[in-house]
């Protein structure tokens, strides 16, 4: 069963994740998702656990629980979609971005 935890401590680490679990039953992987660029974490993780039994009731007690200070949000993980090659979000390729548009505004351009 896939677990996704949500408000965790920005200090927790992957062994302190799995540890808050395993009270609960066999933890087969434990995983705080970390910023790429800062390599902080986001806050939140997915801890995978071995008896779906297990798992619900890790749940219904840590769901709302309150571990270093912050109240977990915890919830079976949906599963992963997969996203088009190439879809990054945001804006398209093809955004040329704003500027100023003789034919749409009325004002002149600023001088600089």
């Amino acid at each position: 069963m896939n677990i996704y935890v949500a408000g965790l401590n920005y200090s927790m680490n992957d062994a302190d994740l799995a540890n808050l679990f395993a009270a609960y039953g066999e933890v087969t992987s434990a995983k705080i998702i970390v910023d790429n660029y800062s390599k902080r974490s986001k806050g939140f993780g997915f801890v995978e656990m071995s008896d779906v039994k297990a798992g619900q009731t890790a749940i219904e007690e840590l769901n709302g629980k309150e571990v270093e200070g912050k109240i977990l949000a915890v919830n079976v993980a949906r599963e992963r979609t997969e996203r088009p090659s190439g879809d990054r979000g945001g804006y398209g390729r093809d955004n040329r971005g704003g500027g100023f548009n003789r034919d749409r505004d009325s004002r002149p351009p600023r001088k600089y």
